[in-house]
């Protein structure tokens, strides 16, 4: 129950900074953001029209399609976060009558960085703003494309559109602003609890072992493993561990054997023992 407060409350947080991003640095420059938002700025800057009601007109189809295709609980949430985000969008419209940041650039960046934390907040807590979240579940859900595919292309049309309009400049800026806003966004989720996966080939694989163990604190898993031209038996060191870690672990292993071969890759998502689940604290 706790979590669940803690979902809903951080996605209206994220909804309402968000809303200010969009108000307070992007609109006074005529900037756009991406998605459904970034269209709807759009009609807004050509007619008039409030950005917020757009929004949730827009969004109105993908209501149906997300209770249709993917279920009820997404539905809900859905509905709450675009609602929500629509709402304090019209709400906070007055913000954009105040130049915040004169600097077109500088508005760019700071726009792009707090719609990147508005955003960070409301993934974070496994909400959903509506517009291209929708669309992106669903392609997941039934034609296992990357959900990045119909953010591009979307963002792509936006980008031509605010070209055409407004100038080469401006859609400049609104890329740099949107690059900057996915990158906030990552930062957010992941934070400093990202996760490394590291492969280590050694023959001193007890020392290894026991210097993570001690030093470290993370478990490891060996795996055999045999070299394609020696056709020598190996054993490889997986280990998994926080960012924060990762020097520490190359200079750990780099002491105790400095030929020994090291993989560093990215672990998208890591659950279990060890490691925070949804909904539970970090063991």
């Amino acid at each position: 129950m706790r979590y669940k407060i803690y979902q809903y409350l951080s996605v209206g947080i994220g909804c309402l900074v968000s809303a200010v991003a969009i108000n307070s640095f992007l609109v006074p420059h005529h900037l756009l953001s991406g998605g459904v938002s970034g269209l709807a700025i759009i009609f807004y800057y050509l007619a008039g029209w409030p950005i917020g009601l757009q929004i949730f007109v827009m969004n109105l189809p993908l209501f149906y399609a997300a209770y249709r295709l993917i279920g009820k609980e997404y539905f809900l949430k859905t509905i709450y976060g675009a609602v929500l985000f629509s709402f304090f969008v019209d709400a906070t419209d007055y913000l954009s009558n105040f130049m915040v940041v004169d600097d077109p650039i500088l508005s760019a960046i700071t726009g792009g960085i707090v719609t990147g934390i508005g955003s960070g907040l409301i993934f974070k807590a496994n909400g959903s703003g509506g517009g291209l979240d929708v669309v992106s579940s669903i392609l997941k859900k039934y034609y296992s494309l990357n959900v990045g595919i119909a953010s591009f292309s979307v963002n792509c049309v936006i980008m031509v559109i605010a070209a055409i309009l407004f100038g080469i400049k401006l859609a400049i800026l609104t890329l740099i602003s949107m690059f900057i806003a996915a990158n906030i966004t990552d930062n957010v989720v992941e934070g400093f609890n990202r996760k490394k996966t590291v492969y280590i080939v050694s023959y001193k694989t007890d020392e290894i072992i026991k210097v993570i163990l001690k030093e470290v604190g993370r478990g490891a898993t060996i795996l055999h493993g045999e070299g394609a031209f020696t056709r020598q038996e190996k054993q490889v060191i997986f280990v998994v561990v926080s960012l924060t870690q990762i020097g520490q672990i190359k200079l750990l292993i780099q002491d105790v054997d400095p030929n020994a071969f090291m993989i560093v890759q990215d672990a998208v998502e890591v659950l279990g023992r060890g490691f925070t689940l949804p909904g539970t604290k970090q063991l």
